[in-house]
């Protein structure tokens, strides 16, 4: 999140939308974590990370994927999908609760949009079009692909795995799922590296 505030002015427009994606992020983060040092429940705030993060993403991809998914149907799903969580917070999975419904639904919608950028960022006119920043756009698309996809059955099974695991499988598990959160982050960190520098 440092990293992007430092070179936020000089990055391309794909990017500097993702941006804000890296600066919710940071926000929920500190929040979540002053949460946690007043001993106070911080579902609420995931919550809202799911709510106001995916839109985050699908515009970011609604900018790498143009000419490709029309951008209306990534603002209907989005508009869709924001409906849902905001029906699951309110009336299914209140927000004291885990909102594994909406996390899942979340996390399918992400890997579907990933992997159309794997294969619009495969096409030569696009490698030659995109060939400054395609390396940045791969290093974080391939990051967001491969926490969601690793999380997907976490996310799906996560009061299974509460209720009916050891705890010490459930903490491997939460464990795993920070591994690959680490591994989210730093492929970001390297897409931004990798941005365009003139």
């Amino acid at each position: 999140m440092v990293y992007a505030i430092v070179h936020y002015k000089r990055l391309g427009n794909e990017l500097k939308v993702f941006c804000y994606f890296l600066f919710l992020s940071g926000i929920i983060q500190f929040a979540s974590l002053a949460c946690w040092f007043y001993g106070a429940n911080n579902l609420l705030l995931l919550h809202i990370y799911v709510a106001v993060g995916f839109p985050c993403l699908a515009w970011f991809y609604g900018k790498v994927l143009h000419n490709f998914i029309h951008s209306k149907l990534i603002w209907i799903v989005t508009i869709v999908f924001l409906l849902f969580t905001l029906s699951n917070s309110l009336f299914i999975q209140k927000t004291n609760k885990f909102n594994t419904y909406a996390l899942t639904v979340e996390a399918i919608l992400i890997i579907i949009l990933s992997l159309s950028t794997y294969m619009l960022l495969l096409n030569d006119i696009v490698k030659e079009r995109r060939k400054h920043t395609i390396k940045s756009l791969n290093w974080i698309n391939s990051g967001l692909f491969i926490y969601y996809s690793s999380s997907l059955l976490i996310f799906y099974f996560s009061a299974i795995i509460s209720d009916t695991f050891p705890k010490i499988l459930v903490r491997y598990t939460w464990a795993f799922h920070s591994f690959f959160s680490m591994v989210m982050y730093f492929c970001f960190f390297v897409g931004l590296w990798n941005r365009p520098k003139h």
